[in-house]
């Protein structure tokens, strides 16, 4: 017998659309026939819980417990009254602007006010808006977004607690702003679009004017003009800055104006400030990973963070992002000149269309080379870089003057296959930042040619072999120690050792870096072969003599009042290779029991400890290079006989009676400047640096003439109260703290 067949009730039945079933059906989520006054499956559920008796003190319902939305499609709270609802509404809106009109009518003069009906004029959709209020006219069809002028005075200086270390008078002026009303800050979040991640917008311009005054880094990739131009447009504007690249400068800018600094356990400082705008910069960074969008400005950002990581010292994300940025940097074809290829039209020709203009061309050159100098410094530590120069036909990018001013300039003619592009600058393709970026392709070589050599040989350097016998070690050694230095523009050499990089009274810290990045790529070159009982061995000479010069260098710059956390980081590398160096000539001295010239490099290598040390009060990476120079030293701490071998400062031996109260003098011979230590309040004598020669052997950097072996004094620091023989060239001075 065939099976009946559904009730034509069952089958023409509609699907329920959204909240059509009763609430309790939704609730247990189950079938729901939508039934009125009561469905079938609450009638159910119903019958079978009265067909059992009910418990003592108990009732069952009278009738099934099923409900349905007053309005379908719109589910409303139980219980709740619309009408009432829609009234209380209306009530707190009346009440919200009767406190507004209040506060308008007795503070209309405020700037914050002026600021709110200014806002109003232009809020979305406003009738305002559409008309010229001083000429009554129409506006036309392109309206601009204008940029809305802060108050100068809703900013006003600030001070930090007196425990933060980074508030000192050499750091940039802090600010803090004062508190907006809730009304305030509703209405701006309204109105302009805001993203309430970002701080507010004069805390944020701050941040960005502090991050183009102080970062010795990142501000290069950004054109500044067009940037602070972009920054004042609505945040809806799409020439408004990527919300990653306004995250990593507040990271970056918080260094020199933190706002909240925690204190951990171990005693090391966390901005947390700087770690909230850091994450949110990797937040973009992956979801662009992920999706392609935004490629550029986050690769932009990306760089921006991990200068970021860098001055923290944080090195496993400083390898991950550094691998990360120019491993993108190929696809997006920056790697080519013009930042563009047009060959092979065939394939995917990358992810950047052609530059826009001079100024995005060269925003993609800076983003590129930023890119290499981060993979060749970071590559130092001794592993292959990301790219070779092979691979690099990017021509260098213009003087940083010809960028900011938007001056047409052809292309800089130089790329890294130029044959001398380390020996010959061209004047009008020549600046600071130009030649920094040919300071650290140098080093780079250096790099690349101690890592081939180490996987191709059998054995580990060794200082019983000559290194000059190695094929290219000759040239590259004479590109590192003379040609570079030697072959600068007139303008950017130090024409005595007196001389610091700059002009006027201003100390240039790229051009400073230019002049120390050769003698770290000397020490890194050499001193695998370093023997110290061999004074006539021509990489003992280039070792000692480059870190005489860069302590030299640190001590004429602390002659001046620049705060030295402003310099380039990479310059904690260059201190820590000299002092490598000079740990390993106080080990010579303590095997050959020479007390006097120990105690001298005692003190050099304490003077070097302290520039980590005071870097590290805002840069992190000082603090751990000197924590690892410290795992260096504790073998001739154990073998020394000082007592106080680690203590901090110049000389290490008690002065004289006659000369705490000495008349400062400085001879008009000396070669390098006597280092200020503020934990001194007495004067003190130093005896300049024990390797030199007579200035008739220096040249103008104060290195000593090809192949002189360095001379070390016989009198020890002791001694110093007799007078000098003139012919020996050792300079002697007082200096009052």
């Amino acid at each position: 017998m065939p099976k009946a067949t559904p009730g034509a009730s069952t089958t023409n039945r509609p699907a329920l659309r959204r909240n059509q079933a009763c609430r309790p059906c939704r609730k247990r989520k189950l079938k729901c026939d939508a039934a009125r006054p009561h469905c079938g499956t609450c009638v159910k559920q119903w019958q079978s819980l009265i067909s059992v008796p009910a418990p003592p003190d108990y009732a069952h319902p009278a009738e099934p417990q099923c409900v349905y939305d007053p309005v379908d499609g719109l589910a409303l709270a139980p219980d709740t009254n619309p009408l009432e609802k829609i009234r209380l509404l209306e009530e707190e809106v009346s009440k919200l602007k009767t406190q507004l009109q209040e506060q308008r009518n007795n503070g209309s003069s405020g700037p914050s006010q002026q600021l709110l009906r200014h806002l109003g004029q232009f809020r979305p959709g406003s009738s305002s808006s559409s008309l010229n209020h001083e000429s009554g006219s129409p506006a036309t069809s392109s309206v601009q977004t204008p940029s809305l002028p802060y108050p100068k005075d809703l900013i006003i200086p600030g001070h930090m607690d007196d425990s933060d270390p980074r508030n000192n008078s050499n750091s940039p002026e802090l600010y803090e702003v004062r508190h907006k009303s809730s009304t305030d800050t509703i209405l701006e979040i309204i109105y302009s679009g805001w993203n309430p991640d970002l701080p507010e917008r004069s805390v944020l311009e701050h941040y960005i004017d502090v991050f183009f005054k102080c970062d010795p880094c990142g501000p290069r990739i950004l054109h500044r003009p067009s940037f602070l131009a972009a920054v004042r447009l609505d945040p809806r504007d799409p020439s408004f800055p990527h919300s990653a690249i306004l995250h990593a400068i507040c990271a970056s800018a918080s260094r020199w104006s933190s706002r909240n600094v925690a204190i951990l356990p171990d005693g090391t400082r966390r901005d947390e400030f700087a770690e909230f705008h850091a994450s949110k910069t990797r937040q973009y960074i992956d979801k662009t990973m992920a999706t392609g969008q935004d490629i550029f400005p986050v690769v932009q950002a990306c760089i921006l963070l991990a200068w970021y990581f860098y001055q923290e010292g944080r090195w496993v994300e400083i390898w991950i992002f550094a691998g990360f940025q120019t491993r993108v940097a190929i696809p997006l074809r920056l790697n080519y000149p013009g930042t563009f290829s047009t060959h092979n039209s065939g394939l995917p020709g990358g992810y950047l269309a052609p530059p826009r203009d001079l100024i995005d061309l060269e925003s993609r050159r800076r983003t590129w080379w930023t890119t290499i100098i981060f993979d060749r410094i970071v590559s130092v530590g001794g592993w292959i870089h990301a790219i070779d120069e092979k691979d690099m036909g990017t021509e260098l990018p213009l003087r940083g003057e010809d960028f900011d001013s938007e001056q047409f300039m052809p292309s800089n003619p130089q790329d890294m296959c130029t044959e001398d592009v380390f020996t010959t600058h061209l004047p009008k393709y020549t600046d600071s930042f130009l030649l920094l970026i040919k300071a650290i392709m140098v080093f780079g070589r250096v790099t690349d040619f101690n890592v081939r050599g180490n996987l191709r040989a059998p054995t580990a350097p060794s200082k019983f072999q000559d290194p000059f016998e190695l094929p290219g070690f000759a040239d590259l050694d004479r590109l590192v120690y003379d040609d570079f230095l030697a072959n600068l523009p007139t303008m950017f050499k130090m024409m005595s050792a007196n001389d610091l990089p700059g002009n006027h009274g201003s100390v240039d810290t790229d051009l400073y870096m230019v002049h120390i990045i050769p003698y770290a790529a000397t020490i890194t070159l050499h001193n695998p072969y370093l023997d110290l009982t061999d004074l006539n061995r021509i990489s003992t000479s280039r070792c000692i003599n480059a870190a005489r010069a860069i302590l030299s260098a640190y001590f004429k710059l602390s002659e001046t009042s620049l705060d030295i956390s402003r310099l380039h980081p990479f310059v904690v590398i260059c201190w820590y290779l000299a002092a490598v160096v000079q740990v390993q000539v106080c080990r010579h001295f303590i095997e050959v029991g020479d007390e006097a010239r120990e105690d001298q490099v005692w003190g050099e290598i304490n003077v070097l400890r302290r520039a980590m040390i005071s870097y590290g009060v805002r840069s992190p990476i000082g603090t751990r290079q000197e924590k690892l120079l410290q795992g260096l030293m504790r073998e001739i701490v154990r073998l020394t006989s000082q007592k106080q071998p680690l203590e901090v400062g110049l000389p290490l031996y008690p002065f004289s009676h006659t000369t705490l109260f000495a008349t400062p003098t400085l001879p008009e011979n000396a070669q390098m400047a006597p280092l200020p230590n503020p934990s001194m309040l007495h004067s003190m004598e130093y005896d300049s640096p024990i390797f030199i020669r007579d200035s008739g052997s220096l040249d103008s950097y104060g290195r000593p003439a090809e192949n002189s072996p360095p001379i070390l004094p016989s009198w020890s620091p002791h001694e110093l109260q007799q007078p000098l023989p003139s012919e020996s060239g050792i300079v002697r001075w007082n200096h009052r703290i």
